[in-house]
């Protein structure tokens, strides 16, 4: 997927389908629903969410109604009880309801339906979901946060905004947890899933050095240099890989992001100093494209032919894109 400074929280995944997303397998990151019995959430419940907003609950909700598409996977992962999300268009890395392959087969056996199309928002079909609770994002092409959180909270129906930008998946699932009396089930859902990891660790050959992780985007155009603090990044470093970030001076974003650098084509050979290097959102094609490309063809990575495809599903980490990226490491390194 082509990343831009302005569209790394995933504000390109309604119009394109650059966000290459395959199956996964559910029953690896699926919690036992039994766990939240143990949580000790009283109710009611009020908290503060991402945008400093206190959300009180008067009971532990039962019917969730999540416009933040890209939370899907996580409330999915700790069995929190979504009767509906909505969806973006229908493209080759979504189910033929728009949603994400990567989750879609966990949502249809848990009965979720299509909130609202093609990220298009529809109030009326909110309320007809009945929600007792509403999950809205910060931002990102799935977010109403602007446009509709006034109208959202005037339904009488708590709202929860979510920062799914600056929080890791892990942050997201326990606050989640909390929120839903399931707070059980996020830390199992964490730690099955580090568990994964350290399984994968021992599967796998590190090669020598340091590793880059780049979302490339072809000759004259801007390319994102995963930061260390970036969700792709911290699975890297669960499998054993010491992740370099891109020298700051040579970043051009207008704001300081946690995730991602982004370096003009001029400059990229410079920033990726990584003698293995991982390209982002890709089944391969990109990895070809960059090793093909004349400005980069003395990176260390392109001529020690150390450069490997992160996967598809590797641009938004949710539980279950995580064990895909996992998956295709060591597919590519064990």
């Amino acid at each position: 997927m082509r990343i831009t400074k302005m569209a790394v929280s995933l504000s390109a995944i309604a119009v394109t389908a650059a966000l290459a997303l395959t199956g996964c397998s559910a029953s690896s990151t699926d919690s036992d629903s039994s766990a939240s019995a143990t949580d000790s959430t009283t109710w009611p419940l009020t908290v503060t969410d991402d945008a400093g907003h206190e959300v009180t609950l008067d009971k532990q909700p039962e019917r969730i109604a999540n416009t933040a598409l890209s939370v899907t996977g996580t409330l999915l992962a700790i069995d929190a009880p979504v009767v509906a999300t909505a969806a973006t268009s229908v493209s080759s890395i979504t189910d033929d309801k728009g949603f994400f392959s990567q989750w879609a087969s966990v949502a249809d056996e848990r009965g979720v339906e299509v909130l609202y199309p093609d990220l298009t928002f529809d109030l009326e079909s909110v309320i007809a979901a009945d929600p007792d609770l509403i999950i809205v994002s910060t931002s990102g092409a799935d977010s109403v946060y602007e446009d509709h959180y006034d109208e959202l909270t005037a339904q009488g129906i708590p709202v929860y905004v979510a920062n799914y930008g600056s929080n890791s998946w892990e942050d997201l699932a326990l606050d989640f947890g909390k929120l839903t009396g399931h707070s059980a089930d996020a830390q199992q859902a964490i730690d099955d899933f580090d568990a994964y990891a350290a399984e994968a660790a021992d599967k796998i050959t590190v090669p020598e050095g340091s590793t880059s992780i780049v979302s490339f985007n072809g000759a004259g155009k801007e390319s994102g240099i995963a930061k260390k603090t970036s969700a792709q990044a911290d699975i890297l470093t669960k499998l054993g890989f010491d992740v370099v970030e891109a020298d700051a001076d040579l970043d051009t974003s207008t704001q300081v992001r946690q995730d991602f650098a982004f370096v003009t084509y001029e400059n990229l050979s410079k920033a990726i100093t990584g003698q293995t290097v991982f390209t982002l959102s890709d089944d391969g094609a990109k990895v070809d494209q960059l090793k093909a490309d004349a400005t980069l063809a003395n990176l260390d990575a392109v001529t020690a032919g150390q450069v490997y495809p992160l996967g598809a599903t590797s641009f938004r980490i949710d539980p279950y894109s995580g064990r895909q990226v996992i998956d295709q490491v060591v597919s590519d390194l064990s």
